[in-house]
């Protein structure tokens, strides 16, 4: 019968999500202290190590981030007739 013990989560150097991301680690260790990356500090003297699936997360979220920013500016371009339809002009 197959051990029913829950999955330890792949953990990544900073240095690795760094390379990954194409940013710095300092910026890692930022986004880990920010809350954006789930990681933890193993050691002695202490290290961190990211959790790799934090790291997929964070990417879709970004994703999902540029996706609403791309729709918020052409909201933005559009003209008032576009949005509106054709002023017709007011008699007074």
């Amino acid at each position: 019968m197959p051990d029913a013990s829950p999955a330890v989560p792949r953990l990544l150097a900073p240095a690795q999500v760094a390379e990954l991301l194409q940013i710095g680690v300092d910026e890692v260790i930022d986004l880990v202290h920010e809350g954006e990356l789930r990681g933890v500090q193993l050691g002695s003297p202490a290290r961190w190590r990211i959790e790799e699936s934090s790291v997929e997360d964070y990417l879709v979220a970004q994703v999902e981030h540029s996706r609403r920013m791309a729709l918020w500016r052409q909201s933005q371009v559009a003209s008032f007739p576009e949005v509106w339809g054709p002023s017709t002009p007011h008699s007074i």
